[in-house]
């Protein structure tokens, strides 16, 4: 069977379940932490190698400043209350994104997450946080057109490969499977670049309702799918002869 080495999860659907319930948003914020931590665990005794969850986007500081400060409490509680958790059960931290334009106490706490579990070969947890798909790429656009000034690089040697090496990603596999929550069909600016090839899944629960046995139906259909990459299966070419 193929068996993705790295999921990415678009964790959609909070405030939706909230208010289907008729509870602030903040209350769906807060369940949907705890599907977070089921899944990591899930998805480190699974093992899985590489696990990549949108947890703010770059747009989300538009939201509602209450909502944001929300947000950043309840980030801060998941990294002070599970932070040792990870490390203790072999998962890495890995932080994508825009720090620049991030709270210094907030960078300060994500610096913590992976200098504490860096020396750990486990489970790599990817935290997209003030991430978006397009501002990464323009990043390593700029960051290109530094090493072509200085000479580190030239112009001809710029490929594929060597412009992966520039985004936030690098070194990292290109997911094989994206999950989206709440039934929504898009990438909402996730991983634009990585996922040329990706196999999507997306589940018609919100990410407060999504739990261990989800991620398994989920890795089931992608058990399923025949993966290209723009080639034709043998088989195929057969019968075109």
């Amino acid at each position: 069977m193929l068996y993705p080495r790295h999921i990415a999860i678009i964790m959609d659907g909070n405030g939706r379940w909230a208010r289907a319930r008729g509870l602030p948003r903040i209350a769906g914020h807060k369940i949907g932490m705890e599907a977070l931590h089921r899944i990591v665990h899930h998805a480190s005794q699974m093992g899985l190698e590489w696990l990549t969850v949108f947890a703010f986007s770059s747009e989300n500081w538009s939201r509602p400043e209450s909502e944001v400060n929300h947000l950043m409490g309840l980030l801060k509680l998941f990294i002070k209350r599970d932070l040792l958790d990870l490390r203790d059960n072999n998962v890495r931290v890995r932080v994508i994104g825009n720090r620049e334009e991030v709270p210094a106490d907030i960078q300060s706490l994500l610096d913590e997450a992976e200098t504490i579990t860096q020396k750990n070969d486990g489970l790599n947890l990817v935290v997209a946080f003030n991430y978006g798909g397009r501002a990464e790429i323009v990043r390593s656009v700029k960051k290109i057109a530094k090493s072509l000034a200085n000479g580190t690089i030239n112009i001809d040697e710029i490929d594929e490969a060597v412009f992966s090496k520039y985004l936030d990603t690098a070194e990292m596999p290109d997911p094989d499977l994206i999950i989206r929550t709440s039934g929504e069909q898009r990438l909402s600016n996730f991983l634009l670049w990585q996922s040329a090839y990706s196999e999507f899944y997306f589940a018609p629960c919100y990410w407060p309702d999504f739990d261990e046995r989800q991620l398994d139906i989920a890795v089931e259909d992608y058990w399923l799918r025949e993966r290209r990459f723009g080639r034709i299966p043998d088989y195929k070419k057969e019968k075109l002869l």
